[in-house]
């Protein structure tokens, strides 16, 4: 009997790394001639095309490898032909070499020798055409029904499924994988001008860069859902008028489509299924997808930063799209599987923090360059502004606990690129010990599912208490008040693309996520959603004013709010997804924005609100302070920065926080703001008195009086549908006013 490891799969082709390449249908091609290859240079690592002292171009490849016994470079022509070319030269793990005569948009992989010993972690498998993990471009993709049997470094279809993975599938992957594509671009950003916006005075617009522009009736057909058409002025004119002072792209990074998705007829929409890091997705470029791409993006970042917004990109560097021990071969598995991924005691099997099937090892130091060499990239080589780490508490830890310690952050912390941009941290993984909201050093802004929490239970009026509502209102100093962190380290948000929509939010109380093709299990149960007493689309007008009142006071309190807001796209004019609360496979309309709904009045006018709203934020440095609240006298009349007031009128006692309420009124003094304006003059600005009303009938509310106040000018009012332009309804201080159920007044100190 041999053992499984020893067992092959029938192949019908010529072994791979025999020189003689093969037609999927088995028919032998013609041999194209091996170039000569030179020593070249370890590093830079990936295919970098160059032009010598002597004259000669060509592209120097660079591979680690650490643990393999031969590298191939795999050049392919325009018919599929390929040229394997041996990679001799060993400098420090890597494996390199230069090929004179490749230009820039070759087509190429890598394969890979080594021992098949999956027991151990060693699962090399020359058969199977790899990506580079440092490839700039990538040609092609999986098939759109599955992916090939071919693509797996084992035996997917093998009878007895619970030994399947040590069984090694001879097949040749080539003809059912991407290439990655030899770029050469010398591009010196000496015309683009970076908005370098402090953090403070940031509101985020979280898209995708597909779904934004797919439908939008005032970009090309042929630009919609790439990158040519978010650069487009129609597309950029939106987020001007809006006030967003930053996109957050949904992942750009080439992504892969996960097999079970392909064979029930759906892709991958959301891109949280990384292959190569320093690749923009192929599919988002009208340009083509041979090296068009790169500069594509280029001049999509461009764009932004000429009306103002910064480019914060969405990565994904915890998993790969090579899931676990049953996954696919397609890049770092097959190139040294031990070295990239982190392994269980049972080194056959993968530790999985991230629900993906397996999880990088940054720890291991070529795991840690790789991650900070394609950030530096995207930084100095493709203009972008920022990241959001998506599960970067999986990042942060060190053997196996979450460690703010811990190499990646540490590395982060003194890069003289990487810590000068942007750093949003989503700080939890599904690990043990992975949620760390508030734990992140310095350096780092949080996105605070706490604060959308307790914004979605206020408005549903389901806290039991308003303790937590304060916290957050006021910058969350509970969670970041600590180590030199300031308020902006709480990133704010209601809604983002993993959930409901912010309509749905009021529109739905369970998901729906039949379409998904799985029985409606997948997605959270635990939305904090209220259907405003109708489950879905209705045509009760009740309801739907209701939920058109709802959204204003989610998008006020959000905005109004010490702390960096973060809105999803869509959600300012009403974008539903009909209740599905995971549509991470639904790239169809379900995801994409219906631009017509700025057609009708209801919606037209929240975008306008929301609009309104952002311009009030820049305006008004106390809605955007630098520092935490002192909650300390300011002037000897007593005058605080922060101070809170009960429906009565009367400073909130501490009994008053731990008592049931559904009205709280929030005091923000514009003197003496911590901070410096330009010139260097101490800020001060004007002081507003914010009333929030959860309650499903009017209340009665005292406006405080001196100190706090002599008159009150009502600036926001969410209880009307059109919201009139400054100056509003002016209040005496100390009179009572009627706050509508549901509304949220901004009144201004005049």
């Amino acid at each position: 009997m041999t053992s499984a490891a020893e067992q092959r799969a029938p192949a019908g082709e010529p072994a791979a790394g025999s020189g003689q390449p093969a037609a999927a249908n088995g028919v032998r091609r013609a041999v194209p001639p091996v170039p000569a290859v030179w020593p070249g240079a370890p590093t830079p690592l990936g295919a970098r095309f160059r032009v010598g002292p002597d004259g000669v171009a060509g592209t120097n490849f660079a591979l680690w490898a650490a643990g393999a016994e031969a590298v191939r470079v795999c050049l392919f022509d325009e018919h599929g032909r390929e040229t394997r070319i041996p990679l001799t030269e060993l400098t420090h793990e890597i494996w390199h070499g230069f090929v004179p005569g490749v230009m820039p948009g070759q087509r190429y992989g890598y394969r890979v020798d080594g021992r098949w010993d999956p027991w151990t972690g060693a699962r090399w498998n020359p058969a199977k055409l790899l990506l580079d993990p440092y490839a700039r471009a990538v040609d092609g993709e999986y098939a759109s029904s599955g992916l090939s049997p071919e693509v797996y470094g084992h035996v997917r279809d093998w009878p007895d499924q619970s030994v399947a993975d040590t069984v090694r599938d001879e097949r040749d992957s080539a003809p059912y994988v991407p290439k990655g594509v030899v770029v050469h671009d010398d591009d010196d950003w000496s015309d683009d001008r970076r908005p370098k916006t402090p953090w403070a005075d940031s509101v985020i617009y979280e898209l995708h860069v597909r779904g934004f522009t797919k439908l939008h009736p005032g970009i090309p057909q042929e630009l919609r859902g790439t990158y040519a058409g978010l650069a487009h002025p129609a597309a950029i004119e939106h987020l001007v008028k809006l006030g967003v002072t930053a996109v957050e792209l949904l992942p750009v990074h080439q992504f892969a489509h996960e097999d079970h998705l392909l064979r029930r007829g759906l892709r991958n929409y959301w891109g949280y299924n990384s292959i190569g890091y320093f690749a923009p997705h192929a599919a988002y470029a009208a340009s083509g997808t041979t090296g068009g791409q790169v500069g594509e993006f280029k001049r999509m970042v461009r764009a932004l930063h000429a009306a103002g917004i910064e480019v914060i990109l969405d990565v994904v560097y915890n998993h790969t799209a090579e899931a676990g021990e049953l996954g696919p071969t397609l890049s770092l598995k097959g190139i040294d599987n031990r070295g990239y991924y982190r392994l269980q005691g049972d080194a056959r099997r993968y530790a999985d923090y991230t629900g993906c099937g397996n999880t990088l090892h940054v720890v291991q130091p070529q795991v840690l360059r790789l991650i900070t060499d394609s950030l530096r990239y995207w930084v100095t080589e493709m203009g972008v502004d920022g990241f959001r780490f998506d599960l970067a508490a999986a990042l942060a830890r060190s053997m196996h606990d979450v460690d703010m310690l811990s190499p990646f952050l540490a590395v982060i912390a003194q890069d003289p690129v990487l810590r000068r941009v942007k750093l949003i941290a989503e700080p939890w993984d599904i690990g043990s010990g992975g949620y760390q909201v508030g734990a992140f050093p310095p350096l780092w802004t949080e996105w605070n599912d706490r604060y959308r929490n307790a914004v979605r239970d206020f408005w549903r009026h389901a806290l039991p208490d308003v303790r937590e509502m304060g916290y957050r209102l006021s910058g969350s100093s509970d969670l970041y008040a600590w180590g030199g962190r300031r308020p902006y380290a709480s990133v704010n948000f209601v809604t983002a693309h993993d959930g409901f929509t912010l309509r749905d939010l009021v529109s739905y109380e369970t998901k729906h996520n039949e379409a998904n093709g799985e029985n409606n299990r997948d997605g959270t149960d635990d939305n904090r959603s209220w259907n405003c007493g109708a489950e879905g689309e209705t045509d009760d007008e009740d309801v739907r004013a209701l939920r058109r009142r709802q959204l204003r006071n989610l998008l006020t309190t959000l905005l109004l709010s010490t702390g960096v807001p973060m809105l999803v796209a869509g959600d300012e004019l009403g974008r539903t997804q009909r209740g599905n609360n995971n549509a991470y496979c639904q790239d169809n309309e379900t995801s994409w924005l219906d631009w017509s709904l700025l057609e009708e009045p209801g919606w037209r006018a929240l975008c306008e609100l929301t609009s309104r709203l952002i311009a009030l934020r820049h305006r008004h440095p106390v809605l955007r302070r630098r520092a935490f609240f002192s909650g300390r006298a300011q002037t000897a009349d007593g005058l605080r920065d922060l101070a809170w007031f009960t429906a009565r009128g009367a400073e909130m006692a501490e009994a008053d926080w731990y008592a049931p309420a559904a009205t709280l009124g929030m005091y923000l003094s514009g003197r003496d703001i911590p901070g410096r304006d330009e010139r260097g003059a101490p800020v001060v600005d004007d002081s507003f008195l914010a009333v929030l009303h959860a309650g499903d009938g009017p209340t009665g509310f005292v406006l405080p009086g001196p100190p706090w106040a002599d008159r009150y000018e009502v600036v926001v009012d969410t209880s009307a549908e059109e919201q009139d332009e400054p100056p509003g309804t002016v209040h005496r201080a100390g009179a009572e006013i009627t706050v509508p159920a549901r509304t949220v007044l901004l009144l201004r100190v005049a």
